[in-house]
């Protein structure tokens, strides 16, 4: 075993109970308590009692405010750059994620300009991260019309998993696929033991819907068109994305992966509907898993006002019955993790002064604040310390395949931690903000949990409101070799 060149301690430490996780696929329980974390080259190569530090060795310790947690990780990001850089970019999103306790995320294939779909689209992505990494970054690539013969490369290349569209993605350098499409795809995902990340609404129910919600008014006197008044109610966009249609996406998902035996991972899971069918697919041994986000545990939909755009997803945020729903399956493993769906845009595209939901951008800014959201929710549930960890760190670590180095604090993991004051309350405002454009329906939020300091591979990234000067992070990519990010 190397020599610590530091220890990171404290009072409460949230530990994986076996020492060495390094060969797990499974996750074990935390045990919160006084511990001393020693730290080699970055990694976690001993843990000790609180007192146990070698002579001379520097020493971060926490206060007793604090809990040492895992780094998050975040496997649901758009970060847009290249091509979309005024929505989002590298340096801006990876400050937000240190600020946010997240040290590892995983970039999306789209919204970027070229988008991940060919191998020429990864090497534009790795080009643009490159310098301006401040946690460790991976990549999904992406399937498209077309692009089968393109998988086994990017694969090679490094991505962690594939994901596709069932309905219009919003850009249209990324189109989505048809079922006979899919059905092209997925035999080469399977060869590959590829992962599928499925964005899960059909659009017949949506198309349906769509035009019943858009349906012209006329006010009676003067027989004026009400369509822009009408377009700024949630009501209306809410009931333009009806639960049919990600039911419907998910039911042709458990189908194909019953045909193909292809990995299937549906992200941001919206509709409590569509439960039950998740819980007998993974009853019945298919290799399915799910998400969902912050938003659709914290918001409902009946207390969202009209023309608030900057609440607008899609899915949509849904009703409040339909939330609790939600957190029972992610109680019951139904649902295994919560992601961010990062998806910021200009202030421009959310047309706040119009307040048009159907013609506004769709995507929720909260990379930063995935945390004390979802601790302020979880906590008035009767939820423990050790659920946050589970969904926020060590499940979306299992979902990419980094169990045993991210996610946790165990021997031979990366030293990736967080300081947290779990009763610490803060009230969000633009200014606390990492993300390039600030808008997002947390404003004003009054929320628990502070991160009080970030470290990857034991260096300091984020501490008290200040982010290092010098971008640490490191691209993640094939097999999870660590290509470090050059600062020149």
């Amino acid at each position: 075993m190397p020599a610590a060149d530091l220890v990171i301690r404290g009072p409460r430490v949230a530990l994986s109970e076996s020492a060495n996780l390094s060969s797990s696929s499974y996750p074990l329980p935390e045990s919160i308590r006084p511990a001393s974390i020693h730290i080699a080259n970055g990694l976690i190569v001993a843990i000790g009692d609180y007192d146990e530090v070698p002579i001379g060795c520097a020493v971060e310790a926490a206060s007793a405010s604090e809990i040492i947690i895992p780094g998050l990780v975040d496997t649901h990001v758009h970060i847009n750059e290249p091509g979309r850089t005024d929505w989002e970019g590298f340096a801006s999103a990876t400050r937000a994620a240190a600020a946010g306790g997240v040290t590892t995320l995983i970039d999306m294939p789209l919204n970027s300009i070229p988008p991940t779909t060919t191998v020429a689209g990864l090497e534009a992505k790795l080009a643009a991260a490159a310098g301006q990494c401040f946690v460790d970054v991976g990549f999904w690539g992406g399937v498209v019309p077309g692009n089968t013969h393109e998988l086994a490369g990017l694969s090679a290349a490094g991505v962690v998993g594939f994901k596709c569209f069932l309905i219009h993605s919003g850009v249209d350098e990324f189109p989505n696929v048809t079922e006979s499409e899919l059905r092209l795809a997925m035999p080469e995902l399977t060869r590959l033991g590829a992962l599928l990340i499925v964005h899960a609404e059909l659009p017949g129910p949506i198309s349906k819907a769509g035009a019943l919600a858009c349906h012209t008014a006329l006010i009676e006197t003067g027989m004026v068109r009400q369509e822009d008044a009408r377009a700024a109610v949630y009501q209306t966009f809410l009931d333009s994305r009806p639960r049919a249609a990600e039911n419907e996406a998910v039911e042709l998902m458990i189908k194909l992966a019953g045909e193909f035996g292809t990995r299937i991972h549906i992200v941001h899971h919206s509709s409590a509907d569509a439960l039950p069918l998740l819980r007998e697919a993974k009853a019945s041994g298919l290799k399915l898993t799910a998400e969902t986000c912050p938003h659709y545990l914290y918001f409902a939909a009946e207390d969202i006002p009209d023309g608030a755009t900057e609440f607008k997803c899609c899915p949509p945020i849904r009703e409040r019955e339909n939330r609790e729903k939600l957190w029972d399956a992610l109680e019951s493993g139904i649902i295994d993790l919560v992601v961010s769906d990062h998806s910021p845009c200009t202030e421009k595209l959310k047309l706040k002064e119009s307040g048009n939901f159907l013609e506004a951008w769709g995507g929720i800014a909260s990379l930063q604040l995935r945390l004390p959201v979802m601790w302020t929710a979880a906590k008035a549930r009767g939820f423990k310390l050790e659920n946050l960890i589970e969904w926020l760190c060590r499940a979306p670590a299992r979902q990419v395949g980094l169990q045993g180095r991210k996610g946790q604090i165990a021997v031979g993991c990366d030293a990736d931690l967080v300081f947290w004051n779990p009763d610490e309350q803060f009230r969000v405002a633009p200014e606390l903000l990492h993300h390039r454009n600030k808008l997002t329906p947390y404003r004003g939020e009054l929320l628990q949990g502070t991160v009080e300091k970030t470290f990857l591979r034991g260096r300091k990234i984020y501490d008290g409101g200040e982010i290092s000067r010098s971008p640490e992070g490191r691209l993640l990519l094939t097999g999870f070799h660590s290509h470090p990010v050059s600062t020149g």
